[in-house]
């Protein structure tokens, strides 16, 4: 299958840069969340950290006759 893949991208002319551009998508997209992740404000975290434990919930027990 690879063959297949392979002979069909060797006929694309500038097909070589592509994973270069994939890579660079790659890259950026990582140090931006690096950079968020860095600088993200700690009471921020916490909220978002105890939002699962969070019950918001109003229960009320009605009886179904």
């Amino acid at each position: 299958m690879l063959k297949f893949v392979k002979g069909n991208l060797e006929n694309i002319d500038g097909v070589a840069i592509y994973p270069m551009i994939s890579l660079l998508i790659f890259f950026v997209f990582f140090l931006v969340l690096f950079w968020w992740v860095f600088t993200a404000k700690k009471t921020h975290i916490d909220e978002v950290s105890n939002l699962p434990l969070k019950d918001d919930t109003i229960i009320t027990n009605k009886k179904v006759l």
